[in-house]
């Protein structure tokens, strides 16, 4: 009896610390449920699921082989500067190291482990590893994880790690940018849901670099209003890189049905009339992403009298290396349901209003451009059509090549709040919308700015707002509700005050060609406008000088309803404003943090040295 009374006073403690340590480690793995997954390879052989919160991020990595796997992040997508972790299960028993690349793209281990090995298991195919970190590890060899683009790159051989380190990987190797904090809505949908496509139809993609394809066609006609749930991409296998983005516009509703199917080259001088009349956004895809579901509040409407009947779906074509003979059957796919949410919902493009008088110098490494949803326009179409505001749900963030960063940003009176959107790693073939983990409201009377921020260092020439991938574009499509009568809200800086910046005295008017003529002063004489801000001699610091300027000019509004007409304030010029304050991003976790983070760490480490002391006491008894 006095042995099992010793044993008993052993057991006491050593359940309390059993307890303790399973309470301490049920805390740490909160949220980290894996509730996102991506496959990363177009053969599906390496996927990856993942789950966060506030401080965490916890992966698992299925991977068809026996040997290592390797995960990185990396600020190009290239594998120099890169914050890598590899790991595999050599004789049954799973194994991690915390690896970083230098610019020569050299391998080096690090110093400082911020990946934790979970698990690790492997069949005859396939090896199973799952491992956490913080999103801010206070490691200058690990990347910060936080809402932007994130370019990911994956690795595996069929070997295991060496003690000289890992083989080479050779073709076994890609990469993927993904949003891994934000990263997108769900695609699930009640089943047997209805659903109607828009299709190109062995549409010839002509052999130039940039293509705008259009074809109008009708909504299906309904006896009672039901609401579009999910949009989504139907893209032509091999053909992801091609098809960049899709734009759907409302049409006339007057239209002529021997309209319906016509199709035809975009922004063309012999484009058919009826094009012109398809103003108003409706919804916006680009590359990347993989549609879009509403929330379940929320829908597109269909089916009533001011409900969009005729539609234009517009692709845009990259084909840079001018291939020829490519015929393409890509478009959207609408799901459908006669069970109405509360809220339709509507679309409004703001940013910088698509023109030649957007313009970026050459060499530039940070140049930045705002587009600004001004307070008047707000004021004026919000008062009138909705004064409680709209809520913003998500946003997708736009521009092309020459784009490094976007955001959306929100002022009311203003004061500057925390922005709608942004994407401090923005790539290019990376574009879809970012669902709001917290809806905004816009006031009647607030203002946006869209902010890009550009790099031409590689540029000889300007870099013109237009409609080729090799210009540029500044926009944000807000999805929101409830729908109101407001589809374009921007703006675009006074081109006087760019020339007076060159040195331009005079021009010819009246106005008759485009690019319109210099007249003054001699050396840009007869020149366009455009040869003339080529001709100039930039330079770094005249570039930064030129942009200080531009952001202070006057501006055009825009200022756009449905369809073909306008607020009253569309045209007027008038200056931006001035602005009182700005927010710091919340997204980065402050290194002052990682002494918690250590001390965490260190109270497991002490609970696990108590437990073999108890362990060994008890042995001993």
């Amino acid at each position: 009896m006095k042995l099992q009374s010793r044993y008993q006073e052993c057991l006491l403690p050593l359940c309390a610390l059993v307890f303790l340590t399973s309470l301490f480690c049920s805390v740490c793995s909160q949220g980290t449920r894996f509730i996102h997954s991506a496959a990363l390879d177009v053969d599906g052989r390496y996927n990856i699921k993942w789950g966060f919160d506030e401080s965490t991020i916890t992966f698992e990595v299925e991977v068809e082989t026996r040997g290592y796997i390797g995960f990185g992040l990396s600020p190009t997508g290239a594998m120099s500067s890169s914050d890598i972790v590899i790991g595999g299960v050599l004789s049954g028993s799973p194994y991690l190291l915390d690896y970083y690349t230098d610019s020569n793209r050299k391998v080096h281990k690090d110093a400082l482990q911020s990946y934790q090995l979970l698990y690790g298991r492997e069949n005859d195919t396939h090896t199973v590893l799952a491992f956490s970190r913080n999103l801010q590890t206070c490691d200058d060899n690990d990347k910060v994880i936080t809402g932007s683009t994130v370019r990911v790159i994956w690795a595996f051989h069929a070997e295991d790690v060496r003690v000289s380190g890992p083989v080479y990987h050779g073709t076994n190797r890609g990469r993927k940018s993904l949003r891994l904090l934000n990263p997108g809505t769900s695609s699930s949908i009640p089943a047997g849901t209805a659903f109607f496509d828009l299709q190109n139809e062995e549409v010839p993609v002509p052999h130039k670099d940039t293509t705008y394809w259009c074809q109008i066609f009708k909504f299906p006609e309904l006896k009672k209003k039901h609401h579009i749930i999910r949009i989504e991409p139907m893209i032509q296998k091999s053909h992801e890189n091609l098809v960049h983005h899709i734009l759907l516009y409302q049409c006339d509703s007057d239209l002529n049905k021997s309209e319906i199917n016509r199709r035809h080259e975009c922004y063309h001088p012999n484009m058919p009339d009826s094009f012109f009349t398809c103003e108003t956004v409706l919804f916006a895809w680009a590359i990347g992403g993989e549609g879009f579901t509403y929330p379940p509040h929320v829908g597109m409407s269909i089916g009533t009298s001011i409900d969009p009947v005729y539609v234009q779906m517009e692709i845009h074509f990259d084909n840079p290396s001018l291939q020829r003979g490519i015929v393409d059957n890509s478009g959207l796919r609408l799901y459908y349901s006669p069970s109405l949410r509360r809220y339709d919902a509507g679309v409004i493009e703001t940013g910088v209003w698509v023109s030649l008088y957007h313009m970026l110098p050459p060499g530039m490494q940070d140049y930045i451009t705002e587009g600004h949803c001004t307070q008047e326009c707000l004021q004026e179409s919000l008062d009138s059509e909705m004064p409680s505001g709209i809520h913003v749900f998500a946003v997708l963030l736009h521009a092309h090549l020459a784009g490094r960063a976007i955001r959306a940003r929100h002022f009311r009176q203003q004061v500057e709040l925390q922005p709608l959107a942004s994407d401090d790693q923005f790539d290019f073939n990376f574009q879809e919308f970012q669902p709001l983990s917290q809806e905004r409201i816009i006031l009647p009377g607030d203002s946006l700015i869209t902010e890009c921020r550009y790099n031409t260092k590689g540029r000889m020439n300007m870099t013109w707002g237009g409609l080729s991938t090799l210009d540029e574009m500044c926009l944000s499509y807000l999805l929101y509700y409830p729908r109101v009568n407001l589809t374009r809200c921007e703006s675009l800086p006074e081109i006087i005050g760019q020339l007076k910046f060159i040195g331009v005295k005079e021009i010819h008017e009246p106005v008759t060609t485009w690019p319109f003529v210099i007249k003054s002063p001699k050396k840009y004489s007869n020149l366009s406008f455009t040869e003339a801000m080529d001709k100039y001699k930039w330079t770094r610091k005249r570039g930064k000088a030129f942009n200080d300027i531009v952001r202070k000019l006057p501006m055009n509004v825009r200022c756009s309803k449905i369809g073909q007409d306008e607020w009253s304030i569309q045209g007027v010029i008038i200056s931006p404003p001035e602005l009182k304050s700005e927010q710091t991003s919340a997204a980065v976790v402050a290194c002052r943090n990682v002494s918690e983070i250590q001390c965490g760490r260190s109270l497991a480490l002490l609970l696990t040295a108590c437990l073999l002391l108890i362990l060994q006491t008890c042995l001993h008894l």
